[in-house]
């Protein structure tokens, strides 16, 4: 072994006295401060930065935390690892402890999106499936945490070590929330802040567990089929212009095509029957929310029953073809009386327009007689 080898190990050799982290770079959310072979010393100098936090790991089990700031090691600010170690009355000697720091500061622009379409119930379209995609923005909001669930022992863990697990909790989540929120499917495309709002109120929560913290959730498109997109353009199209002004546009603008049409007049009359057709056919969409069928016939209506007075007495009720025969019995004629259900008094058969047809077989009385 050289001379030159024996100063290097011997310099590795030295005890740490000096422990903070310089970083570097923008995605960083743990380090775990390298120490080979070394050991740190009674009075050692620990500094923390802003936007950082460090974290003592003592044999798997984590210690003290340090906020920012600049700290000289002792068993007064090293009460936890000090109970680990089973420091009574303070240490002179060297110990060794990892010890991790990491970044609180906001790591922007991570992306997520929907790998598949997401089914949604809506009560007016049914089942529609819609995809999504963004960004957030996040931090580590409980060091401890953090490292317990996420970190582990890794020396150098990234934002893009944690983000695919972070895009299927946030995937998962925002399935969830836009279910619970219960959003009316045209919110979705007018208005998505909105939206980032609501579903980032409800996944936050989630975070916590892993110590991390989304500071902000955005939204930047929502996908759904191109039908359903137009038919909700169509409705909200409708809730805001005047139906008879958009009628008499459509027909305008229908004859004026059919003008344009080299077959001259038979173009324009099929011009003129479209652009009626339309006008007819968005004025029976403004009409009751349930109409009937066009393929539906009308109920049938009730058939006519009268009753009739014959030898002084009430008889009946009859119907058309029953009267008819009691005009062959000469049971009805022209003066007897009559009632059916909805008059007001009994009347002669006469006087009573329905039984027209049946009394048409009657002959009148004899001039004279």
């Amino acid at each position: 072994m050289g001379l030159m080898d024996k100063i290097i190990n011997k310099a590795k050799a030295e005890f740490i006295d000096i422990i903070e982290w310089l970083d570097q770079t923008d995605n960083t959310l743990a380090y775990r401060f390298e120490r080979y072979q070394n050991e740190i010393k009674n009075g050692a100098k620990l500094t923390v930065r802003e936007g950082q936090m460090a974290v003592f790991v003592n044999e798997g089990q984590i210690a003290d935390v340090f906020k920012p700031g600049m700290y000289t090691l002792t068993t007064e600010n090293l009460p936890i690892l000090a109970t680990l170690k089973g420091w009574k009355y303070g240490f002179n000697s060297p110990f060794k402890a990892e010890v991790y720091f990491l970044s609180t500061r906001n790591i922007t622009d991570q992306k997520w999106g929907t790998k598949n379409a997401i089914m949604l119930s809506d009560d007016r379209f049914g089942m529609i499936e819609i995809r999504a995609y963004g960004t957030y923005v996040m931090r580590v909001k409980d060091g401890p945490v953090f490292i317990r669930e996420i970190v582990g022992t890794d020396g150098n863990f990234t934002a893009e070590k944690i983000n695919e697990q972070l895009k299927s909790l946030i995937v998962a989540r925002f399935t969830d929330a836009v279910g619970e929120a219960k959003i009316p499917i045209e919110k979705y495309a007018a208005d998505i802040n909105e939206t980032s709002e609501t579903v980032f109120k409800i996944i936050s929560p989630e975070f916590d567990k892993y110590g991390i913290e989304v500071t902000k959730f955005i939204i930047e498109n929502i996908s759904m089929p191109d039908e359903i997109k137009k038919e909700i353009f169509e409705l909200s199209r409708l809730d805001k212009i005047d139906l008879d002004k958009l009628t008499k546009l459509k027909t305008a603008k229908a004859i004026e095509v059919a003008a344009a049409n080299p077959n001259g007049t038979a173009g324009a009359g099929m011009g003129m029957g479209m652009g009626f057709a339309m006008a007819n056919q968005m004025g029976q969409s403004m009409a009751a929310n349930q109409a009937r069928p066009a393929s539906a016939p009308p109920p049938v209506p009730p058939a006519l029953q009268f009753f009739i007075v014959f030898n002084g007495a009430q008889d009946g009720p009859h119907d058309m073809n029953g009267l008819k025969n009691l005009v062959l019995q000469n049971k009805l004629n022209r003066d007897t009386l009559v009632w059916r259900e909805g008059m007001s008094s009994w009347t002669a058969a006469k006087d009573v327009p329905e039984l027209n047809s049946v009394l048409g077989s009657v002959p009148p009385p004899i001039p004279g007689m």
